[in-house]
């Protein structure tokens, strides 16, 4: 079968949706598909890139981009993966295939509108995106008639309300590389050091996450913090807390997530966010807001500890919980392991190429599966 994804953008940063259509490439093709990423350097229905460069030098702009594609050395592709750079996803620059994926609400609209050659059309629902758009468009992609695949509990719950009908949706939860993301240091020998994600992005909540910090500092002067991100260090950081930028994925297991006894979430709002899951599965104790991006594996006081998004005050607490009484801190690490242990990238895999073989399949009609969790 001949699939092809279309993402809304070039790779230019580590990007957590970007990873998860890889991963679903990567596995795909090693299951005998031909499976294609495609990638626009624009789109009609975003706000143009590069908006500050004066128009007469965009087309050369856009000629340097199509000559040297940026590098993905953030993620590792299987080479039979094609990746393909195009001016705009329009028809004529997108390849023929049995089955075409959008992955963004801007994708999606595009999508909708390709002839049946390029195949039939599915929807990769990695958030409900109003950040990235307007609401009344985002929830218009939702109720077009596509196969939509959704990757969070919170997710599914979403379309339904929408009115989006369970013959077209179906829920397949993310997965974790259990040979990537592992155990290395021992759960119960970890220093008292929490690690977190930092974005410039408000609703990542990073600004949330450092006041949590200084909070526990004040109460752990033996506390250390490492965050990371894709940027440069940030000005205002204390000086205190350790920052890496764009770390590779062998560093972020080694020297991050197996150096750390805690992983401190503070985002806003996520569609089924990876770094908290990674952090599990290398043996971090996980506190987090209590959003949908983290449910299908948070479980307050089994797996992780939850706070009130935007109260940075209840995520110190929470935190501090764990800092208090070590051996709370390794069972909700030991539990959280276990749990996440079984959300796998094979798994989620399986289940996508099932359901692409039902939906093509003449006979299966657009029967969906059924709601899938571990």
């Amino acid at each position: 079968m001949k699939i092809n994804f279309v993402l809304p953008c070039y790779p230019k940063a580590p990007i957590g949706g970007f990873r998860v259509v890889y991963e679903y490439a990567n596995r795909l093709v090693s299951r005998g598909h031909s499976v294609s990423v495609t990638h626009p350097k624009r789109m009609r229905n975003l706000p143009l890139q590069g908006g500050f460069i004066p128009r007469m030098k965009r087309k050369f702009v856009d000629a340097l981009r199509s000559w040297f594609p940026p590098k993905i050395d953030w993620h590792r592709i299987d080479e039979r993966v094609e990746l393909l750079y195009v001016p705009e996803p329009t028809p004529e620059n997108v390849p023929d295939a049995d089955v075409v994926f959008a992955t963004a609400w801007h994708t999606a609209e595009y999508v909708w509108e390709y002839p049946p050659e390029k195949g039939r059309k599915f929807y990769l629902i990695q958030h409900f995106e109003t950040w990235a758009g307007p609401e009344d468009r985002v929830v218009r992609t939702w109720l077009l008639p596509m196969h939509k695949v959704v990757i969070a509990r919170w997710l599914l719950e979403k379309g339904r309300s929408l009115g989006v009908d369970d013959e077209h949706m179906v829920h397949i939860p993310n997965g974790i590389d259990h040979c990537k993301y592992r155990l290395i240091q021992d759960i119960e020998n970890r220093p008292r050091r929490i690690a977190m994600m930092y974005s410039d992005v408000e609703w990542k909540g990073s600004k949330d996450g450092i006041t949590a910090l200084e909070t526990l500092k004040a109460s752990h002067p033996d506390l250390e913090a490492i965050l990371f991100g894709v940027g440069r260090r940030p000005k205002d950081l204390p000086r205190w807390i350790e920052y890496v930028q764009n770390p590779d994925q062998e560093y972020l297991v080694r020297e991050i997530y197996n150096r750390s006894s805690i992983y401190l979430c503070p985002s806003w709002t996520e569609g089924w966010h990876l770094p908290p899951a990674e952090a599990m599965a290398c043996g971090c104790a996980l506190v987090s807001t209590d959003i949908g991006g983290v449910r299908d594996y948070a479980i307050d006081g089994v797996t992780a500890l939850l706070a009130p998004v935007r109260s940075p005050g209840e995520l110190a607490r929470r935190a501090d919980e764990l800092l208090q009484d070590d051996g709370r801190r390794i069972t909700i690490a030991r539990e959280g392991k276990s749990l996440i242990s079984k959300f796998d990238w094979e798994k989620s895999s399986s289940l996508l190429e099932e359901y692409i073989k039902r939906v093509s399949d003449p006979a299966a009609g657009s029967r969906g599966l059924e709601t899938v969790l571990p």
